[in-house]
């Protein structure tokens, strides 16, 4: 497992920041779909790509034997964030493979390793845009139209690395091979460090969801122009931002404007435009569109919807079966969007396992997991991927 960490962990990292910028369809992108690629290879695991881009790498084969039990998450970041978010789960299931192979243990069901495609969304917006592609939960003509912060489409990016864009869309071929996925993760909180454990289990995602907000305004000199006489649009934004937080203190959710560009974005000029992002969760559906609308008040404007996950309830029974396999393991929700909930979402018998951030903070160079706790999550999920496999020696 040090080994893998030692090649992955410089792809991508920014050396101001200490933080990653692995972007979809970049060259730090790639260079990570080599590295699995390549630790693939290393295992004589056979690798196929889908139409959307996603990796998987099969001990077995799924089309004869299967569906098989597929575990992984993804390899790429949001802007400067941390080392442990998605490859923490890409790595520990390489390493559960190796595990299981020194164990001596060969798995009845075909086991499968995913790498997806950009779960964080954070060139092209949509988050869990591969595994909602090939879920069908995203408009593969709508995949190819989404713009990154320069004017680059989906379709070209993926075209300038090498991959077709006119492949994009529902897989049931690639869906047909996954029979159980159990996806490992950071803790993108501190509720394993209050329970004392190193690895839990997850209950369910709470609805989510992501809002464009368009703000028009008038440009001006920003010296001449009388107060009385300004359309500035920043107004309505600070009223936005003020609101979603009020709005989601009184209903128990979270909500962010963490995104904002600005037109012209002159020291000196009145905003002509502005454009933000609104992400907001909460435990119930109701309590999350209420904050949503609040927001739609204060900032005078109907809010663009890009992107909706609703309540994920992930499957009871292997829930209960991860959490029995490794001694009544904490069970706990989160707030956090995963691969392994869309494909929930889709029908796809599914779960998590989370290993301990003693911090808690994520999405962030400060993103950590000893490593004690990170050998922890690789025998978990080891023990579980045994058990789901019917593995015999």
């Amino acid at each position: 497992m040090d080994g893998m960490w030692a090649d992955l962990l410089p792809v991508g990292r920014d050396g101001t920041t200490g933080g990653y910028r692995r972007y979809a369809w970049t060259p730090s992108d790639l260079a990570c779909r080599e590295w699995f690629a390549g630790e693939a290879a290393r295992r004589g695991l056979d690798l196929v790509v889908d139409r959307n881009g996603n990796q998987w790498a099969w001990w077995g084969d799924p089309d004869a034997d299967g569906p098989g039990v597929v575990t992984g998450s993804h390899l790429d970041s949001v802007p400067d964030g941390g080392a442990f978010d998605g490859p923490l789960g890409v790595v520990s299931a390489l390493a559960a493979v190796d595990l299981m192979r020194e164990q001596g243990v060969v798995p009845a069901r075909p086991l499968g390793v995913v790498s997806f495609t950009d779960e964080e969304g954070a060139r092209f917006g949509i988050a869990c845009a591969g595994s909602r592609l090939l879920t069908g939960a995203l408009d593969a003509d709508r995949a190819r139209r989404l713009t990154d912060a320069d004017g680059t489409t989906l379709a070209e990016a993926m075209r300038a690395a090498g991959h077709d864009p006119e492949q994009l869309g529902r897989d049931d071929e690639t869906l047909r091979r996954v029979g159980t996925l159990v996806e490992l993760h950071v803790e993108q909180g501190r509720a394993l460090v209050d329970a004392g454990a190193a690895v839990g289990v997850a209950h369910g995602i709470w609805p989510h969801g992501r809002w464009r907000l368009d703000l028009d305004g008038e440009a001006n000199h920003a010296g001449t122009t009388r107060l009385v006489d300004r359309d500035d649009p920043m107004l309505r934004l600070a009223a936005a931002v003020l609101s979603a937080r009020e709005a989601a203190t009184a209903r128990g959710a979270v909500a962010t404007i963490g995104r904002v560009t600005v037109a012209p974005n002159g020291t000196n000029a009145i905003p002509s435009r502005v454009r933000a992002w609104l992400d907001a969760r909460g435990a119930d559906e109701a309590d999350v569109r209420a904050v949503v609308a609040a927001v739609a008040v204060a900032a005078g404007t109907e809010p663009v919807e890009e992107s909706w996950t609703p309540l994920v309830a992930f499957a009871a029974d292997l829930r209960d079966r991860l959490a029995d396999r490794l001694g009544d393991a904490p069970v706990l929700p989160t707030a956090a969007g995963h691969d392994a909930g869309i494909l929930a979402g889709a029908g796809v018998e599914a779960g998590m396992l989370f290993v301990r951030n003693p911090t808690g903070v994520s999405h962030s160079p400060a993103e950590h997991a000893e490593t004690d706790d990170c050998h922890a999550g690789v025998t978990a999920l080891a023990t579980v991927l045994v058990d789901l496999t019917g593995a015999r020696r």
